[in-house]
């Protein structure tokens, strides 16, 4: 954990630093009002939304604010936690998985007494709106626009000798690359992760087939299906594709475990926004792709999403600031200066004229993939029913017992199907 000091405050002399792991805590506050803040990213992350917090605080005299910042594996339980003690934080990061189920169980505020005081949301996205809605009311406010990518070494693949159609590939070019790139690099290098386990790839492999994830609080798929999946990640496994078990085991979430990052594979499936954080973590040029098609010329499996939105803690006793944070946050030419592309293109068509021509080439990268996935991508999924998130972890987990000869496709899938099946009744 680590504390983060406003410029003012080192003019002041009130300063204080400690670290502890993966968790980091950022204050920049004065005397008068105090807001926390929680979030989860890296450390890439951590710098820009500190960075607007003390540009917030020095002009906003009296406004203390508290930010805490945690990887993706350690933010959802720490959340829960807080919530069901009453102890949530005034801002909290939300994910379209979890908006739904925190709104309706009445830990979230509607925002919609806000829009137009203290939001303003006239150069939003209409999407973007309609992404953090729940039962007709505004719950979440997008931080940024984003998509389904594959983020790959550029480097690596052009030293190997291998090349991709970067809005064209599909599953047949990554086992047959596959097969090439290992062979390049003796094994010392895997082409991809095992995307067995990522629940956004199985969803667009599901929508290129007409299928999804969910459909009215169901399962939109069948058991054959994610049979199909293992299958199809087992062949790849098998051909030496994509990595080992022991190491995909390894990957906790946080881009810093990620086989892209530790050099184990040549790309990662994730969304466009990260892009600009793999960049500041690996030395070798990156590029972005799409997800595999299913077949050449495939469309659907990608849609524009709201890579994150800010909500506000049914119980803070702070909301009116809180709301006008997010304002600046989201609003304010020189916050999207500093935030750039790394939450996705800004949502507000405003700051993304403010910001896009400053942009790096990373950035200015993730700008255009979003621009050209064009008639690729489909429409946005309905939200997610509640327990979502527990069953995003619990295909990563019979993933993991597949890849390491626990279980076999056939017997993984029906027995994953019948999970959800349960888990969904039991949350309703």
């Amino acid at each position: 954990m680590s504390l983060r000091i406003s410029r003012r405050q080192l003019m002041q002399g009130a300063a204080a630093l400690a670290a502890f792991g993966a968790t980091g805590l950022h204050s920049a506050f004065a005397q008068d009002a105090r807001l926390r803040l929680i979030f989860w990213g890296g450390q890439a992350r951590a710098d820009r939304t500190f960075a607007v917090a003390d540009l917030y605080s020095e002009t906003h005299a009296g406004t203390a604010i508290e930010g805490e910042f945690l990887s993706w594996a350690d933010y959802w339980p720490k959340l829960a936690t807080q919530t069901a003690g009453g102890n949530a934080p005034d801002i909290v990061q939300m994910d379209y998985r979890y908006i739904g189920e925190y709104a309706r169980r009445g830990t979230l505020a509607p925002l919609d007494g806000y829009v137009g005081e203290r939001l303003n949301l006239d150069a939003f996205d209409a999407d973007q709106l309609s992404n953090g809605t729940i039962d007709g009311q505004l719950y979440g406010i997008s931080l940024g626009v984003a998509a389904g990518a594959t983020v790959y070494n550029a480097t690596a693949l052009a030293e190997a000798g291998i090349e991709i159609a970067p809005m064209a590939w599909t599953y047949d070019d990554l086992l047959a690359k596959g097969r090439e790139f290992a062979a390049a690099t003796g094994g010392a290098m895997a082409l991809s992760p095992d995307g067995s386990g990522i629940e956004l790839l199985f969803e667009n492999w599901l929508r290129q087939r007409g299928k999804a994830l969910y459909a009215d609080g169901e399962p939109a798929f069948e058991a054959a299906d994610i049979t199909q999946w293992f299958e199809l990640w087992a062949e790849l496994r098998a051909a030496g594709a994509i990595v080992s078990p022991d190491e995909q085991a390894v990957d906790t979430g946080a881009l810093e475990t990620s086989p892209l990052v530790r050099g184990k594979a040549a790309m990662n499936f994730t969304t466009s926004n990260q892009l600009v954080a793999y960049q500041t973590l690996v030395q070798d040029a990156l590029g972005i792709a799409i997800y595999p098609a299913i077949a050449p010329g495939s469309t659907g499996g990608h849609y524009r999403n709201s890579s994150q939105y800010f909500s506000i803690s049914a119980r803070s006793a702070a909301a009116d600031t809180a709301a006008e944070f997010i304002d600046f946050f989201v609003n304010t030419p020189e916050a999207a200066a500093l935030l750039g592309v790394e939450r996705g293109v800004p949502a507000s068509s405003t700051m993304r004229e403010a910001v896009t021509a400053e942009l790096d080439e990373r950035s200015q990268m993730a700008v255009k993939y979003i621009s050209d996935l064009g008639a690729i991508a489909g429409p946005v999924p309905p939200t997610p029913p509640p327990a979502a998130g527990e069953i995003e972890v619990a295909l990563k987990t019979k993933s993991q017992e597949v890849a390491f000869g626990a279980q076999s496709p056939a017997d993984a899938g029906p027995q994953f199907f019948q999970q959800v099946v349960d888990t969904l009744g039991r949350a309703r």
